[in-house]
């Protein structure tokens, strides 16, 4: 069982690449209103994830969940593969 201090943040998004070993970059997409116009529009956010059993493939939908730093850039880690 893992504790945790508080609750870590998880996103839902789509791996684009997996030229990296153990990592993964998942494109994370969000619907913002335009604060002057109101229309909604989509935002995307790319984070590097730790992937430790390489079984994630371009196109497939996971949940990423925040944690300590694994490197200069990677801050999440794969938790689940959804689809």
């Amino acid at each position: 069982m893992t504790r945790t201090r508080g609750l870590r943040k998880s996103r839902v998004g789509v791996v684009v690449s997996d030229k990296m070993d153990k990592s993964v970059i998942v494109e994370v997409t969000r619907t913002v209103q335009h604060p002057l116009y109101k229309k909604y529009i989509r935002r995307r956010t790319r984070f590097m994830a730790h992937d430790e059993a390489n079984e994630c493939r371009p196109g497939d939908k996971v949940r990423i969940i925040e944690t300590r730093p694994i490197s200069r850039r990677k801050r999440w880690r794969v938790q689940e593969k959804l689809a």
